[in-house]
């Protein structure tokens, strides 16, 4: 990070690491604990990257810190609603949702939650001799993409039935998510969350099926069609691909490629559309979209599954700022706007 880089061009994650820094390791640790998997590594990538921060940069992150705090609480005056808006702001209401009940409501759902920093296959094996709708919950609960990886522990009967199970959950009875973390809590600790959770859904299934390789997606919607129609064409309807990027608007997809590599750009580009590609050179300048043409040119053949992996790499990204606002994804699954 260059010097002369101000505290307003900072992102929010380069913030946040500034902040963390600035508070030492065992404050900044602390804070951690509070944070989720991916929101972990997407700070730790940034503190490990950063240098040179300037003195200035420091204090106008602090300062903006110390604003926003100022303007937002009056400490434990009506802290139930700082919280809230908080945490809304922070995550978006999806994310904010889960959370805010554990907090205020004072449920835990600690067995669920250590599941999210397991690797998917280790999860898989967790949950691949449960009840299918224990397996259906905990699908639910994982972050699309780790959900995604832990389905490809299963073969094709048992994702089509977890699938088929997460579409049709919306809300999870008291009854059932106690007796998972009595499950879980045979391996880890935890306690039961006393409230009704809300989780699941066609949307759930259509960002998990995002996140599939192709071809287990394909046989996979294949099969959803031929036992439910109107659900297959309501995920498909929800699903946002690669193809999708040619509908968000200009200024995101600047916002996108800041956030992507060269190397992975190229190697999505290489099975992308002309519209896609096109999408892309608009909004580089000049001299960035010749040489960019050039090295698409000069790459030659690559495996479909390299391209593959590019794209959902760059999916990702694109997913991550738009449930951050930094974004809005246009195509499937993307809101109207009036």
């Amino acid at each position: 990070m260059s010097d002369n880089r101000t505290a307003t061009k900072l992102s929010k994650v380069d913030k946040a690491a500034i902040l963390l820094l600035s508070l030492g390791e065992t404050d900044a640790a602390q804070v951690l604990r509070h944070l989720g998997p991916k929101e972990v590594q997407r700070v730790g990538v940034a503190m490990a990257g950063m240098r040179n921060i300037h003195r200035e940069q420091v204090k106008q992150v602090m300062g903006e810190f110390v604003e926003i705090v100022g303007d937002q609480t009056s400490l434990g005056v009506g802290s139930d609603g700082y919280i809230r808006k908080m945490l809304t702001a922070a995550l978006g209401e999806d994310k904010a949702g889960n959370l805010i009940d554990r907090i205020l409501l004072g449920g835990s759902t600690s067995g669920l939650d250590s599941l999210k920093w397991m690797e998917p296959r280790a999860v898989a094996d967790v949950i691949r001799y449960e009840h299918p709708q224990i397996q259906a919950i905990v699908v639910a609960y994982l972050d699309p993409d780790q959900a995604a990886e832990v389905l490809s522990h299963f073969d094709h009967k048992v994702r089509l039935d977890i699938v088929l199970r997460v579409s049709s959950l919306n809300t999870v009875q008291p009854a059932a998510l106690k007796e998972l973390n009595q499950i879980l809590e045979k391996q880890f600790s935890g306690s039961a969350n006393a409230t009704r959770a809300a989780m699941g859904g066609v949307k759930r299934a259509a960002d998990i099926m995002n996140f599939l390789d192709s071809s287990v997606e394909g046989q996979l919607m294949d099969s959803i069609r031929e036992l439910d129609e109107d659900l297959s064409m309501q995920i498909e309807d929800l699903m946002f691909v690669f193809d999708n990027l040619a509908d968000v608007d200009d200024r995101g997809i600047q916002a996108l490629m800041r956030e992507v590599s060269s190397e992975v750009l190229v190697l999505a580009l290489k099975g992308a559309d002309d519209a896609i590609k096109e999408k892309v050179f608009k909004n580089m300048s000049k001299r960035a979209a010749e040489l960019l043409r050039d090295d698409l040119e000069a790459k030659g053949p690559v495996r479909v599954s390299d391209v593959e992996a590019a794209q959902k790499e760059i999916l990702t990204f694109a997913r991550r700022m738009a449930e951050a606002g930094e974004i809005v994804l246009g195509g499937k699954g993307g809101e109207e706007m009036v």
